[in-house]
């Protein structure tokens, strides 16, 4: 069921479950998303597909559905020659899929839709978004995220998940591009050791949230679960706000081949550590299933 408790409320008093991949999710299913709009694609082509996936983690035990909105853009649609209202109606629709999932889930525990905004790099398809320094000013990618964001918050999802950040000076754009739009907002940074992707200090980097009061948790995404570890404790000292932590599998992505390679890492053990250290929204990214969020929830159920 859809929730009239807000997720701030949740935070306030437990640990809240997050989905796993939605692309790889898809790609278990038979869909192919070797496409520059990568799960996107299939908001103009095969929306029930996602409404599946979305209905696949809620049933698994997550708490939290995460939209098919991450490579969603006014810019990306229009180069396969969708226009500006059409695009504004499937990222609309994203919301939609997410919310119709959580009412055929027949659950009775509270449900909730964040409406995915990725990075600028994940727009340009090249792999950048694990680097950042785009050469673009801090101004140029706050006209960039606001458009789309104004969009997302119109659909009234439950928080605006600002992920996979690889760049203290995109964050800064994000913050400003939220400010107004009457929708709570997550940030989570995609790292390396003790550091953005872009190289900045994490200290730093969280720190840029801590007085942003439409930021209701603070974290790291779509990186290593090692990697993990650190980032969610000096997210909750340099914040005090609650945590939010879903890292890949541990398998490292090749831009160049569009294909994983190594092994995984990720357990559900590893979730108790990062609870100790504050984190409070809990789940998995890339390569991490249904199976693994079972045992998330399993794992924090029994905490």
């Amino acid at each position: 069921m859809t929730s009239t408790l807000t997720l701030a409320e949740a935070l306030a008093t437990g640990t809240v479950v997050l989905d796993g991949g939605l692309s790889n999710q898809l790609e278990s299913a038979g869909h192919d998303l070797s496409d520059e709009l990568w799960s996107a694609r299939l908001l103009a082509q095969q929306p029930e597909a996602i409404t599946e996936a979305h209905l696949a983690y809620f049933r698994a035990g997550a708490d939290v559905a995460i939209t098919s909105s991450y490579q969603a853009t006014f810019e990306g649609f229009a180069k396969r020659g969708i226009d500006h209202d059409r695009a504004a109606g499937l990222m609309a629709l994203s919301v939609e899929l997410a919310r119709d999932a959580a009412r055929l889930a027949h659950v009775s525990r509270p449900l909730w839709v964040a409406a995915s905004a990725g990075p600028y790099g994940a727009m340009l398809a090249d792999g950048s978004e694990y680097r950042g320094r785009y050469g673009l000013t801090v101004d140029e990618l706050e006209r960039f995220h606001r458009p789309r964001l104004e969009v997302l918050a119109a659909a009234r999802p439950d928080v605006l998940a600002l992920e996979t950040v690889p760049d203290a000076d995109e964050a800064t754009a994000l913050l400003r591009a939220v400010r107004g739009l009457g929708v709570p907002a997550w940030l989570t940074y995609s790292v390396a050791g003790g550091r953005t992707r872009a190289g900045q200090p994490l200290e730093e980097a969280f720190a840029l949230a801590a007085d942003a009061d439409e930021v209701i948790a603070v974290g790291v995404n779509c990186c290593a679960p090692e990697d993990a570890d650190t980032a969610a404790a000096i997210a909750a000292r340099v914040t005090g706000k609650p945590v939010v932590v879903y890292p890949n599998s541990g398998e490292t992505w090749d831009a160049d081949a569009r294909a994983w390679t190594g092994r995984s890492t990720f357990t559900a053990d590893q979730v108790k550590g990062w609870q100790q250290s504050g984190a409070r929204l809990i789940g998995g990214c890339c390569r991490v299933g249904p199976e693994a969020i079972s045992g998330i929830a399993g794992t924090l159920g029994a905490a």
